[in-house]
């Protein structure tokens, strides 16, 4: 597989960001490759241009990435992140690498690796009908907003009652953002090719369950018992107000986000390790 037509998000605040499309867009001009470049988020440019696009690259951290992969779920187009970052998790490639990894792409020098993404939805009073529906990459948050009050959250998994916590909040996150706030708050990471959901309350007050990994085939129920001021938020970058009697639903998306791999890219464990290297002790 050969890509004829390479599109670059990035972040338009970070100054390296710019630079680094300037050199990728240069890259690509000299070789007489297509390419294109937006900033993420940009849905417009995004479903213009995607449908004619072999890979998009994303140049920017984390955050870039998530804004980018919620514009390009539907198009099917597969995601590589060059990491602006300070962790970047998402990202298999550094700045420094970036001429060389495009240059695989050109050749189709590259695997491909599915990677499990959310479908959540908000049903006010608990009602049949969603208001809205949303894509996750990474996790969808119920928690208290800006007032230190705790919330009472009820949460089941499929038919079944789990508990009833008395917490800040809590998790559901995919395998690809275990890492992120979900292990923060005391959850597991898990291989990011495999298929589950991990549902972790958020510093929740005596409860024996910390964290649980549940199966795909299964809905997590999440309804606002009791909460001064409480959110939904969806990868750290959608939030909308909740009420008490509020149900958010989080499932499997049903179709899988792909991940480029390129060749002799560092394999998660050991990327891991050196991820948590740079962090402060």
């Amino acid at each position: 597989m050969t890509l004829e037509r390479i599109g670059f998000a990035y972040n338009p605040t970070k100054e390296a960001a710019l630079d680094l499309r300037e050199r990728a867009e240069g890259w690509c001009e000299v070789r007489g490759i297509g390419h294109w470049a937006a900033p993420a988020g940009e849905r417009e440019a995004f479903a213009r241009e995607l449908p004619k696009t072999g890979a998009l690259v994303v140049l920017g951290g984390d955050g870039t990435f998530l804004r980018a992969a919620s514009c390009a779920v539907d198009m099917d187009v597969p995601l590589l992140g060059v990491n602006l970052g300070k962790i970047g998790f998402l990202s298999k490639v550094e700045t420094d690498g970036m001429e060389a990894v495009l240059a695989q792409l050109v050749a189709g020098e590259f695997k491909l690796e599915d990677r499990m993404a959310l479908h959540a939805e908000i049903h006010p009073g608990g009602q049949a009908e969603a208001s809205e529906t949303f894509f996750a990459l990474n996790d969808v948050v119920v928690a208290r907003g800006s007032q230190a009050r705790v919330c009472r959250l009820d949460v089941a998994i499929g038919p079944s009652h789990l508990a009833t916590f008395t917490a800040d909040g809590l998790v559901v996150a995919s395998p690809t953002g275990s890492t992120g706030y979900s292990f923060s708050a005391g959850g597991p990471i898990l291989d990011p090719s495999s298929r589950n959901l991990v549902v972790t309350p958020i510093a929740g007050y005596l409860t024996a369950i910390r964290s649980v990994v549940v199966s795909p085939r299964h809905v997590v129920k999440c309804r606002v018992v009791d909460a001064y001021d409480v959110l939904m938020s969806v990868d750290g970058r959608e939030d909308r107000r909740l009420a008490i009697g509020d149900v958010v639903l989080v499932k499997e998306l049903g179709r899988p986000v792909k991940f480029i791999e390129p060749k002799g890219a560092v394999p998660f464990w050991d990327l891991l390790r050196q991820k948590s290297e740079l962090l402060p002790s």
